[in-house]
């Protein structure tokens, strides 16, 4: 298993994306889920609550790698057409339409 590598505050950019987990700086806690984007609120959060660093077995991702994201996250577009059609729950279908 890789271990955890280090991120500075610093290199942590709104719209970033990850390709695993990110976890706050006890490696215990998850700040940021794979595949999702860091939000004027995440960055919000960490300067609020003085994190020192994060912790992840991956690495930022491009912008214009969209399909290696889709990948990653396992976003189907199928289940997000299905979804609606069903009347899942509407907190997963808003979470598939973000992906």
């Amino acid at each position: 298993m890789t271990s955890l590598r280090r991120i500075e505050l610093s290199d942590i950019k709104l719209n970033m994306i990850f390709s695993a987990p990110v976890y706050f700086d006890d490696g215990k806690y998850m700040f940021l889920a794979e595949g999702k984007e860091v939000k004027p609120y995440h960055l919000a959060a960490l300067k609020k609550w003085s994190v020192p660093y994060l912790l992840s077995r991956g690495q930022a991702i491009e912008q214009g790698e969209g399909s290696n994201i889709e990948r990653m996250t396992g976003f189907d577009k199928r289940r997000l057409a299905q979804a609606k059609m069903t009347g899942e729950d509407s907190d997963d279908i808003e979470e598939l339409e973000e992906l």
